[in-house]
């Protein structure tokens, strides 16, 4: 089966307006109509470096307890965090993904994990 959605953790996590950090969420697969309305957002007209921002508001679907994931809230990830999520983006939506959802025998806490041998298909 095909997985979907993939949960994550944030390394610095999104600080909200009342303080409150966010570092638990979940992305889906993208799909075609995703990349073309991020490509399409005014945003992204005026400057193509806004796609990253566009894109991921539409694919992260969960961000803790955060509510809506909009382009306002991933413009106020810390570059650390920005960069995390476009990491995994790449993964999940590369042309042959191995990722696997898992979680730490310690902590509980789940995450993502690439389990990829490097080897290249052809």
């Amino acid at each position: 089966m095909l997985q979907t959605e993939f949960e994550f953790m944030l390394p610095c996590g999104y600080a909200d307006a009342h303080g409150t950090l966010h570092r638990q969420g979940t992305m889906r697969r993208a799909t075609a109509l995703d990349e073309v309305e991020a490509l399409s957002h005014p945003r992204v007209r005026a400057s193509e470096a806004y796609v990253g921002v566009a894109l991921l508001s539409r694919v992260v679907t969960r961000l803790g307890s955060a509510g809506s994931v909009t382009p306002a809230l991933i413009e106020g990830l810390f570059a650390t965090d920005f960069s995390f999520l476009q990491d995994l983006y790449l993964r999940v939506n590369s042309h042959a993904p191995n990722l696997v959802e898992t979680r730490c025998p310690t902590c509980g806490t789940h995450f993502v994990l690439d389990v990829s041998d490097g080897a290249e298909e052809h």
